[in-house]
């Protein structure tokens, strides 16, 4: 009797977050013939012909971002798409259908379980997650229902983020990968943290004037699954050039990890293609930064800042009346029981930022009160809600760290050319003389006293000595103490 084969060896065990080579098949090598530009531009035309999309930035957004689904073991990062609109009937379930017929694997619900979307995500191929009326899961109604799910959303934008859990049968802890691309549908906003991690395409009513073909699965989804073959077997045949790409990018941090993906295949693709998504990131990330989503602390400092209009102090209360005095900001009931703002609790958020009310501040009608210096507001305020146009960090040199300058990713002017003067090579001395000159014998002298103050020169409401920096106190600080 012939003895039975030899089992095969086990293979080696694959870690949870190893990638696996892309395997050279036919159809990464007739995808490689192909042209990207013309094939992302057949992905515009199959999405235009049945939905109306806001504006031809997000229509860029939307295309590159399903062709990253077909890379997502290529990413570093696996951005989010959010599709939102202020009322029903905007087309957001429509795109997700489109998105769903041309993505990678896709994997599309309406509610899940926190539990089945861990186990619905392997590591070698993780699934496209499309969840539709996102707003019952994260809207008001649910509260704080489904924070682990938003957990999960958050951590899978990065590789390397797993979940762990113990297995109390085989007195393990496992391994649990989060990471994989995912897209939601829904009216209004979603949780920040997701927006933060997001492309946002933010859907409108059509008009009477715009027409879009009716989307019929027997009918069109052929098309569409050809076109999806098509961007698949492209994007494999160059995996290598597109995991190894570092493209420029017109944004930064976060922002940057969200977009590099689409820009990446944005420049493989090239032709129009390289500046059409540099344009959607800058004009999307504009969007959202100034649609007013941002987090409440930073509305507050915003507000603060038009609140001190030049102003070096303001007493606390005066701070309050202007911010309460905004009909359109919502200080007028942002109070402990809805009622206006008050002191503690104006105190209390601006700590975060290390921000404090300073005792007996001195003003110029002579009165001293607690309050606040626009200057304890200033790093605030370029860090988290800079002026456009300008720059959010000033280059000064500080003494106190061997002359480097504060922010070390920009070039620090030389002293001279931000005061106005001809820089100074030091090949020969200054021929005019910087302070006066000292008295000689038989001289008259000046009893020690320094440069006669400028006319108009701010001077100390206490001492009446000149003032070599204002603060809007007036006062010397060891006069005011």
């Amino acid at each position: 009797m012939t003895p039975p084969p030899d089992p095969p060896p086990p293979s080696a065990p694959v870690e949870p977050d190893e990638v696996a080579a892309p395997v050279e098949t036919a159809d990464a090598v007739e995808g490689a013939e192909v042209d990207g530009a013309q094939l992302l531009d057949d992905l515009v035309h199959a999405l235009v012909r049945y939905v109306v999309l806001p504006d031809v930035h997000a229509v860029v957004a939307v295309v590159l971002w399903i062709a990253a689904t077909h890379g997502q073991r290529l990413w570093g990062h696996a951005p989010r798409l959010v599709i939102r609109a202020p009322e029903k009937r905007c087309g957001k379930s429509r795109l997700l259908d489109l998105v769903e017929a041309l993505c990678h694997n896709p994997l599309i619900t309406v509610n899940a379980s926190t539990s089945a979307v861990y186990r619905s995500i392997t590591a070698g191929d993780p699934p496209t997650i499309l969840l539709d009326e996102a707003d019952t899961v994260f809207g008001p109604k649910a509260g704080d229902a489904n924070e682990d799910l938003r957990g999960i959303l958050n951590a899978g934008h990065q590789r390397n983020r797993p979940a762990l859990r113990y297995n109390a049968a085989t007195n393990t802890v496992e391994r649990i990968p989060t990471f994989a691309m995912a897209a939601l549908a829904g009216i209004g906003a979603m949780p920040d943290t997701i927006e933060d991690r997001a492309v946002i395409i933010r859907m409108r009513r059509r008009m009477p004037g715009e027409h879009v073909q009716p989307y019929r699965v027997r009918r069109d989804r052929p098309g569409l699954d050809t076109l999806r073959h098509r961007v698949s077997a492209w994007v494999r045949a160059h995996a290598q050039l597109l995991e190894a790409a570092q493209p420029a990018m017109p944004v930064e941090d976060r922002a940057a990890d969200t977009w590099e993906p689409l820009i990446a295949l944005a420049d493989h693709a090239g032709g129009h293609w390289p500046e059409k998504a540099r344009a959607a990131c800058l004009a999307l990330t504009g969007d959202r930064d100034g649609a007013g989503d941002v987090p409440i602390t930073v509305r507050l400092l915003m507000d603060c800042r038009t609140a001190f209009r030049g102003a070096g102090a303001l007493k606390t209360a005066d701070l309050l009346d202007r911010l309460t005095a905004d009909e359109e900001a919502p200080w007028a009931t942002a109070g402990p029981r809805g009622d206006a703002l008050n002191a503690m609790k104006l105190g209390r958020m601006l700590r975060d930022y290390d921000i404090t009310s300073a005792g007996n501040i001195r003003f110029p009608d002579g009165t001293q009160a607690k309050g606040y210096r626009a200057a304890d507001f200033a790093d605030a305020w370029a860090r988290y809600c800079p002026t456009p146009g300008l720059s959010a960090v000033d280059d000064e040199v500080d003494e106190d760290r061997d002359g480097y300058p504060s922010h070390l990713s920009q070039t620090s002017l030389p002293w001279s050319a931000r005061d106005g003067s001809t820089p100074w090579d030091g090949s020969s001395r200054p021929s005019t003389p910087s302070r006066p000159s000292l008295t000689s014998k038989a001289t008259a002298g000046t009893r020690g006293t320094g440069t006669p103050p400028e006319p108009n020169a701010p001077v100390c409401i206490v001492c009446r000595e000149p003032l070599s920096l204002d603060d809007g106190s007036h006062t010397h600080p060891v006069c005011s103490a």
